[in-house]
C-alpha cells in the first residue's frame, strides 16, 4: 500500500498496547496508526507519548460498535483483553481488515478457529496468538523442528516463560492482565498426553526449567494456554505441555487473589502498576522427536531503554509489530484463520525480533 499500512490497535492503552504502538510508530511500513481503548484519555496519552505525529486516538468499548471504527483499517492488532477476541474478529470481518490478538488462553482459540472459513472466503488473514507466548514461542517450535532429523516425526513440544522484574514497588505489579493472570492460575491447565488433551490441576508444578541468564534456573507451574489447542495438529505432537514462571512474590499475592470476589479483584486491578522499565522475559521451546533427538530453543528479551519499556511488555508486543511489517512487505500471504506456526516463517520473524532486544539460541 502506498504510503504504509493503515492499522488499528485495540487496547493501546494498556501496558502491552503501548509498547506494540511505539514499535509500530518506528516502522516504515506502517502509514497511520488508529489507537483505540475503553478509556479515551488513556489512548490519548499514549498516541503523544508513544504514537508519533502518525497516530490518533478514539474512546471505544470494542462490544460497541467497533466496526465502523474501523473504516479504511488495513490491518487491526487487538491487544485487549483475549475475552473479546471474538468481537474484534467480528468487526475486522465486517471492515474488511486483517486481524491479529495476543492469544485465546486456549479455549477461546478454539471457538476462533471456527471463522476460518468466512475469513478465508474474505480473502483476509487473522493470526491467533502473536504475542510472546503464544506466538513467539509457536515459531520458536517451528524453528526447533527444522532441526530435527529429516523424516523423524514430532514426539514432544514442551514450553516454557519467565519473567523477572529486579525492581522492588510496594505496590502489585503485574506483568500483563492481572484478569488474564488469574485466569491462567485458577483455570485447570492441559497438557497434550498421547495426542489427547487432558487437564491438570490448577497450579500443577512444571518442575525447574533453566533460562538464559539472568532469569536462570526457577520453578514452574502448568497453565492454561493457547499453542496447546494447535500444536497436536500444526505438528502432529503426541506430548505438549506450557509451563510459566512468576516470581515468588508476586505468585504469593495472585494466590491470594485467586477465591477473591469480583469486587475485590477489580480494586486490586485499579491499584496495580505495570511492570518497571528493567524487567526481562525469558521463553524455553523444547522439541523432541520420535527418534529422541532434541532440540532446543531460547530466548531473552531485554529492556528497551531508548523506549523506557522493559523486556516483559516488549516481548509480547515485538512480535504482533513484527507480523504487521512482514505483512506490508509481503511476507505472509496466507487467507483465513491461522496459528503463527502455519503463517510466519522463522527466518522472517527472528531478525525482527533481535533489533528489538531478543537474543536466540539454539542447542540440540
Amino acid at each position: 500500500m502506498s504510503g504504509g499500512l493503515a492499522v488499528a490497535v485495540l487496547g493501546a492503552g494498556g501496558n502491552v498496547g503501548r509498547a506494540i504502538v511505539r514499535d509500530l510508530a518506528e516502522s516504515e511500513e506502517v502509514g497511520e496508526l488508529l489507537l483505540l481503548d475503553v478509556n479515551g484519555d488513556r489512548a490519548a496519552r499514549i498516541a503523544v507519548e508513544h504514537g508519533g505525529a502518525r497516530a490518533r486516538a478514539a474512546a471505544i468499548d470494542a462490544r460497541g460498535c467497533l466496526a465502523p471504527m474501523l473504516a479504511g483499517t488495513d490491518v487491526l492488532v487487538n491487544a485487549a483483553s483475549y475475552r473479546v477476541n471474538l468481537v474484534a474478529m467480528e468487526a475486522a470481518l465486517a471492515a474488511d481488515c486483517d486481524y491479529l490478538d495476543l492469544g485465546g488462553l486456549y479455549w477461546m482459540t478454539a471457538l476462533q478457529l471456527e471463522l476460518h472459513g468466512r475469513f478465508q472466503r474474505a480473502g483476509r488473514l487473522a493470526v491467533l496468538g502473536m504475542g510472546s507466548s503464544p506466538g513467539k514461542t509457536n515459531v520458536m517450535a517451528l524453528h526447533a523442528i527444522r532441526g530435527l532429523d529429516s523424516g523423524d516425526p514430532v514426539y514432544a513440544i514442551h514450553v516454557a516463560a519467565a519473567g523477572r522484574d529486579p525492581e522492588p514497588a510496594a505496590a502489585l505489579r503485574a506483568p500483563y492482565s492481572l484478569r488474564t493472570l488469574l485466569d491462567e492460575l485458577t483455570m485447570a491447565p492441559v497438557v497434550l498426553d498421547d495426542g489427547r488433551p487432558r487437564e491438570l490441576a490448577p497450579l500443577a508444578p512444571g518442575g525447574i526449567v533453566c533460562f538464559p541468564e539472568p532469569i536462570g534456573a526457577v520453578t514452574t507451574f502448568h497453565t492454561l494456554h493457547s499453542e496447546l489447542c494447535t500444536f497436536g495438529s500444526s505438528f502432529g505432537a503426541r506430548e505438549a505441555s506450557f509451563r510459566l514462571s512468576l516470581a515468588p512474590g508476586l505468585l504469593r499475592r495472585l494466590e491470594a487473589l485467586r477465591d477473591a470476589a469480583e469486587e475485590e479483584v477489580a480494586a486490586a486491578q485499579s491499584t496495580a502498576i505495570g511492570p518497571s522499565a528493567r524487567t526481562v522475559s525469558g521463553h524455553v521451546v523444547e522439541v523432541t522427536s520420535a527418534g529422541g533427538r532434541t532440540v532446543r530453543v531460547s530466548a531473552l528479551t531485554a529492556p528497551m531503554a531508548e523506549w523506557k519499556l522493559g523486556g516483559g511488555v516488549v516481548s509480547t508486543a515485538a512480535p504482533a509489530a513484527a507480523l504487521v511489517r512482514l505483512l506490508a512487505r509481503g511476507r505472509v500471504r496466507r487467507v483465513g484463520v491461522h496459528p503463527p506456526e502455519k503463517c510466519v516463517d522463522p527466518d522472517d520473524l527472528f531478525p525482527e525480533l533481535e533489533r528489538r532486544g531478543c537474543r536466540f539460541e539454539v542447542t540440540t
